[in-house]
């Protein structure tokens, strides 16, 4: 109960960053499954954190922890991804994977290699230019 409650506290202050940055993401999908094979959960530390999100949101029971990378932060995976790396229940899909990747994030975040999105930062300088 601890850890769900320091969960919370910490979701409420990841609102009040004090400089936002936002990123732009470019390309096209080449439909290759990387990113539905090697998934990062920006604010999901530990795998009782990723339980607590299961029993929240059952739909997430489609994924599960592949691993951790070598920073130490959880990797996910979808159950429901083939081989080819398409999904297998594409008409039943979460908004979340329909929506993937958003045009604008507000965190760092890379692509994985080979993939056909680019992420972009973008700089004050870029806001002023417009």
């Amino acid at each position: 109960m601890l850890d769900f409650l320091k969960s919370i506290y910490y979701e409420i202050l990841s609102y009040f960053v004090p400089e936002k940055i936002e990123y732009e993401i470019t390309g096209k999908c080449k439909k290759c499954g990387k990113c539905c094979n090697y998934m990062y959960s920006f604010d999901t530390y530990t795998p009782k954190e990723f339980k607590i999100m299961q029993f929240l949101y059952p739909a997430y029971k489609r994924f599960y922890i592949k691993g951790r990378d070598d920073k130490g932060n959880l990797i996910f995976a979808c159950k429901y991804v083939t081989k080819e790396g398409l999904c297998s229940v594409y008409d039943k899909r979460l908004a979340m994977c329909k929506r993937y990747p958003l045009p604008k994030i507000n965190y760092p975040a890379e692509m994985h290699k080979g993939c056909g999105y680019t992420v972009h930062k973008k700089k004050f300088s870029d806001y002023l230019k417009q």
